[in-house]
């Protein structure tokens, strides 16, 4: 098969991607369904174009069709999808009160933090009054053997999804005491699914540390981790374990608010 035929296939692919997006939007707009002239006169493509794409949607759950009146709605996989969103922001709301409760009762500033592929992504932040303090903006991205908000939720997944994640590709050491081996960092992680918190022990920046528990859904899934941060100065190594558990306690009463489970994998 040529170049050109190859390139030919994956601009009609891209291209019937879009049109399906931009139908599903078009559905979208409608209270009691679109009919399917209707959308093919919004969209400007031919009926016959606009039904194969509503049949193959339809298969998938993402559109419905009425029987009587032939109107086109958004099906219950779309609301899914859609709800998922929801979800991530309801979260990030619902624990704003118990972030500010956790600054108030350890003086540093508190992170919240999701997983995206190979990265962590920074959602939330209540920042602590000290002038020497941590603030990350709001969408940064961090490395995940390096932070502790990534250590802990690369913890809550199965090692063959870790290895996954990782891949073969070297660990950077962002400091001297940043793990480089994925079986140190293997090793790091079987402690963190003991204790149930993990901590960045200088490993992105010298003299700061972070301590960082997940929050969990109600399938038992890690969607997000809150950390507290601060300069080893203040967050001393004689408190860690300490502090570790007042994260960890944070992070289950947010599990608990958003309706979410932690099953007790670790020793309480």
């Amino acid at each position: 098969m040529s170049d050109n035929i190859i390139k030919s296939a994956v601009k009609g692919q891209v291209q019937s991607l879009s049109r399906a997006f931009a139908l599903l939007e078009a559905v979208a707009e409608s209270d009691t369904g679109f009919g399917l002239s209707q959308l093919a006169n919004r969209m400007g493509l031919a009926p016959s174009t606009v039904h194969r794409l509503l049949n193959a949607m339809r298969q998938m759950g993402y559109v419905e069709c009425d029987q009587n009146t032939g109107g086109w709605s958004v099906g219950l996989k779309a609301f899914n999808v859609g709800n998922a969103y929801l979800r991530k922001r309801d979260f990030a709301l619902q624990a704003r009160p118990f972030m500010k409760k956790l600054v108030a009762e350890l003086g540093e500033t508190v992170n919240m933090a999701i997983l995206d592929r190979t990265n962590v992504v920074f959602i939330a932040q209540v920042e602590c009054a000290e002038v020497m303090r941590i603030a990350v903006p709001i969408g940064t991205r961090g490395p995940l053997h390096a932070s502790a908000v990534g250590k802990v939720l690369l913890s809550a997944l199965p090692d063959d999804e870790i290895f996954e994640i990782l891949g073969d590709r070297s660990l950077a050491a962002l400091t001297e005491k940043t793990h480089v081996t994925v079986d140190g960092l293997m090793r790091e992680l079987g402690e963190v699914r003991k204790t149930g918190y993990a901590i960045d022990e200088q490993e992105q920046s010298l003299g700061m540390r972070c301590i960082a528990a997940a929050i969990y859904d109600e399938y038992n899934e890690a969607i997000a981790a809150i950390s507290i941060s601060g300069p080893t100065v203040r967050l001393m190594q004689k408190d860690i374990a300490r502090i570790g558990q007042d994260v960890r306690r944070m992070a289950d009463e947010i599990t608990r608010s958003i309706g979410g489970i932690r099953k007790k994998k670790i020793e309480d």
